[in-house]
């Protein structure tokens, strides 16, 4: 196979309640080194654009799955034009250990109402 063209889930998960799962189209071709790909959001849903370049700045390691269930990691790099985005293979752990702990009396919380900080551990 040279070249990949089709649909695609798009998955960036953290815990049972947080996760995000978008269909993309994907066209990944061979090269001499490895793979390139280049993808975009389906839908035109402006949520789910920003929610994919938030999560892409938090931490851009997401699983792309293909239709007959096989998955690989990837990282993506948004931000190209069009609301397209690169992706690479993965090359660290599919999932990243984040460890933070929510400080009612941090000093980020200066008065009431304004809420408890979270602390990166």
């Amino acid at each position: 196979m040279d070249r990949f063209e089709g649909r695609c889930q798009l998955n960036w998960w953290a815990n049972s309640s947080t996760a995000f799962v978008a269909e993309i189209a994907v066209v990944i071709a061979a090269t001499a080194g490895g793979w390139d790909a280049e993808g975009h959001l389906i839908s035109d849903d402006i949520d789910e654009h920003e929610g994919l370049r938030f999560l892409c700045d938090l931490d851009p390691a997401f699983t792309l799955a293909f239709e007959d269930g096989s998955t690989i990691p990837v990282t993506v790099r948004s931000g190209q034009e069009g609301g397209r985005f690169a992706l690479t293979e993965h090359p660290g752990p599919e999932h990243q250990s984040v460890e933070q702990r929510i400080d009612p009396y941090s000093a980020a919380c200066p008065g009431p109402g304004t809420g408890p900080a979270i602390v990166d551990m």
